[in-house]
């Protein structure tokens, strides 16, 4: 009798294991085990940091914010003592002012009561140079009866001269004034004053650049710096934790890599709410083999290849904190559409 039921517990024990097995099959494959063997993998929420600082230099005049508080984006953080920079905008403005006038006046020409200051300069040279020929005149006559010297006669010819070419340069003045100013003369007033505009962008943008804004919402990490303190733009003075996207990475091995595709549905759970799954969807799926990072918790041997992926959450909370473990569930419908697909 005792030999008979020897085989009899044999086979209960294997009928036992083999199915023990087959129930554990779905977790020890990374399937879901609530029975509609669902694709599961394991990843962690992606730790999303901002190191912010000045973009110029100077003094601390406020820390606005602290550690642990909340802030939009847009909110100001700290600001610096804008003193410098508001002079420096003050400068610019001057110039810039000092080169648009500059450019009128070569535009405008030159005017009407100049253009009759020439013409009146002119007609003086002429009456001088009148002169001067009559006195040269008489020196010429009066020298071969030895009147007058030679020197003499010498001084009336250069004093006609020097008359003749006052009259050429009156002249050249006054066709200088009726031209009006020349191209190339309103070309450099226009780049100086486009020069003397882009040092005044430069000084507003630095007198913008005091105030620290957050560039999107999230909570302080660290509050580095404090009033009073002299930065440069290399100085961190605040860590921001970005409160979205909330990104999950997470990694998927070579032989399941044909079953997920970009913009599939899956849903997030968390150890603290498994109950309370998050929507989300595959972003991204890297072209590179690489092996399993030690922070992955999954049951599958480190050594496999596997494929990085980028699961975005639709809509997170706060309970998604960054560098949280997660798991990321494919649903069964979902799988089958990707492999019908």
């Amino acid at each position: 009798m005792k030999h008979k039921l020897i085989p009899a517990i044999v086979l209960l024990v294997v009928a036992c294991a083999a199915a023990a097995w087959w129930f554990d099959a779905p977790r020890r494959l990374g399937w879901g085990g609530d029975g509609d063997q669902g694709f599961t993998l394991y990843g962690n929420v992606d730790i999303r940091q901002v190191q912010l600082g000045f973009r110029v230099s100077g003094r601390i005049a406020e820390m606005l914010v602290d550690e642990g508080d909340r802030v939009e984006a847009g909110q100001a953080l700290a600001r610096l003592d804008a003193q410098p920079y508001e002079d420096s905008v003050r400068a610019a403005e001057a110039q810039v002012a000092s080169q648009q006038a500059n450019l009128a006046k070569l535009k405008a020409g030159p005017r009407e009561a100049e253009i009759a200051q020439a013409r009146a300069v002119l007609v003086e040279r002429n009456y001088d140079l009148a002169n001067a020929e009559q006195a040269l005149d008489r020196a010429r006559q009066l020298r071969p009866s030895g009147a007058i010297s030679q020197a003499a006669l010498d001084q009336a010819q250069a004093a006609k001269d020097m008359a003749s070419a006052r009259v050429e340069s009156a002249r050249e003045a006054l066709r200088l004034l009726e031209e009006g100013s020349r191209e190339e003369d309103i070309a450099a007033a226009l780049a100086s004053l486009q020069a003397a505009e882009a040092n005044l962008a430069t000084a507003k943008t630095s007198l913008e650049d005091t105030e620290l804004h957050a560039p999107a919402a999230g909570v302080i990490l660290s509050r580095v710096r404090e009033a009073g303190a002299i930065v440069s733009p290399s100085d961190v003075a605040y860590a921001l934790s970005l409160n979205e996207p909330v990104w999950v990475r997470t990694y998927v091995s070579e032989p399941d890599l044909g079953r997920i595709h970009p913009g599939m549905e899956v849903e997030v759970t968390t150890d603290t709410a498994p109950q309370k799954p998050y929507r989300g969807r595959v972003g991204f799926i890297s072209p590179v083999a690489e092996f399993t990072p030690k922070s992955v918790e999954t049951p599958e041997l480190r050594t496999d290849l596997v494929y990085r992926l980028r699961v975005v959450v639709n809509e997170p909370d706060t309970a998604l904190r960054q560098g949280m473990p997660v798991s990321v569930r494919i649903p069964e419908e979902t799988v089958r559409t990707s492999a019908v697909d």
